[in-house]
Formats: structure tokens, sequence, C-alpha cells
């Protein structure tokens, strides 16, 4: 089954594009790399031909709404547009829990994208995942100074590849709209997750300072909210498996 991956080079994409290829599917990265543009549509329309099905795991690193809500709409109007004409029949976007409830400039965009898709012309399924564990590390990355201000939300961290592997079952089962959140096995305190991260080293150490910041986030408004499938790999688990290979999140 051809299935085009947006997004394919990615933290998730990757994942997502070397599980499909092991379970027999040929699977197309969508990216500048391979010549194809979200923003612009260019190259979508050659890389689409023949593909029955699409995932979309694309992404932009912004903190700015209006860069976020620019991006996942110019880029879901172009990827449907384009798999409507390929005649695709399911795109499965990955989507993030709690974005509803968490006032987030980023999420801000990702909202967008779900009504982009709910309204598109290509049946549909949104998977809502929890964050990634290599979350803590990603905002240790984007705090600045001698200290880090670390929100006091609870999350319930989930590894990528088991995401990746719920996007390859879901991409070639039939369309359900939006599908049981996943998450991982087991609710963590972000701020004590940045310290465990830092602890394994690899990352700049300093102290972490718990910030309180209104909203969501410190009532559970990313932890999911129904039942779903979750993942066995906790952090502690990821944090060892790190370690082993030598390598950081």
């Amino acid at each position: 089954m051809k299935i085009a991956v947006a997004g394919g080079t990615g933290t998730a994409g990757r994942l997502v594009v070397e599980v499909l290829r092991s379970r027999g599917h040929a699977p197309v990265v969508l990216s500048r790399g391979q010549g194809v543009d979200l923003l612009s549509g260019s190259g979508l329309d050659a890389a689409l031909a023949g593909a029955e099905a699409v995932v979309d795991v694309s992404n932009v690193t912004t903190m700015r709404r209006s860069v976020a809500v620019d991006f996942f709409e110019r880029a879901g109007r172009q990827l449907l547009g384009a798999a409507e004409r390929a005649g695709v029949g399911h795109v499965v976007t990955l989507s993030i829990v709690g974005i509803d409830r968490v006032k987030n400039p980023y999420y801000a965009g990702k909202l967008r994208q779900e009504e982009i898709v709910r309204g598109g012309p290509v049946p549909w399924t949104v998977l809502r995942a929890t964050q990634f564990h290599e979350f803590a590390e990603q905002l240790l990355d984007g705090l600045p100074g001698p200290i880090a201000t670390v929100p006091m939300g609870r999350v319930q961290p989930v590894a990528v590849r088991e995401v990746a592997e719920a996007l390859a079952d879901l991409v070639v089962a039939a369309p359900q709209g939006m599908a049981p959140e996943i998450a991982g096995p087991r609710v963590e305190s972000l701020v004590d997750m940045a310290r465990r991260r830092i602890a394994a080293g690899g990352v700049r150490r300093r102290p972490v300072l718990p910030l309180y910041l209104p909203g969501g986030m410190n009532s559970g408004g990313l932890l999911p909210t129904g039942s779903g499938p979750r993942g066995t790999q906790t952090f502690s688990d990821w944090l060892v498996e790190q370690r082993a290979a030598g390598t950081h999140a």
C-alpha cells in the first residue's frame, strides 16, 4: 500500500516511515528534501499520485500563535486539496491531547489543523497523543538563563515509537473521525521530569524552579480524559534507554 507521510523526516515522521516499511507498505516522504513544499503545494500532486492514504505528522517549531495558525492552515489545505485530487481515501492526522483545554500559542495552530481536517473533502481520522518523552528536554532547550523555570503541570508521556505504531494501525483501517486518545502508562510531574532529565546527563545542569501558570495545565488539562490505548514504556524506561544508547532526547 502506498502511504504518503507528511513530515516524514521529523521526530515522529521518521518512525512512522520505518514502521510502515517494516509492515510491507510503500511509504512516501513528503518533505522539502524530497521536493515537496506543504505550504506552497509544490510537488504534492506528483508525490501523491497513486497514494491510497496519508499520515500527516507535519510540524513547525514556534511559540507564536500567528505562525502556528498560518502554517497548519496553509499546509492543511494544500495537503487535503492534493489528496482529494489524487483520490486518497484516508488522511490520518496526529494531534495533541488537551489542546482545547490548555491555552498555548502552538496549540491554537493544532486546533486549526483539526478544524481543516474535519471540514475537508477526504475521509479522516485524528489521533490525539500526549507529550512525548522528549518533551522535558525540548522544554529545557527552550529556556535560557541559569535557572530553568518549568511549569508545574502533569503529563502522561508516551514513547514516540508507540505513537508511530498506532498511526500505522489507523491509516490502514477505516476512517473513524476522532480516535481514542493515546497516552503513556504513567502520569508524571513535568518539573520532576525536567530534573530527572538533567540528572541523566547530556543537558545543561542548572536548578529547576517550579512555575505556576494559571489555566488548564495545572488542573490536568494535558491528561487524557477517557479510555484509549496506553503505551508501555515509562519515562524512567526511556531515560535508561537513552543512556544505554549513548544518545540524548
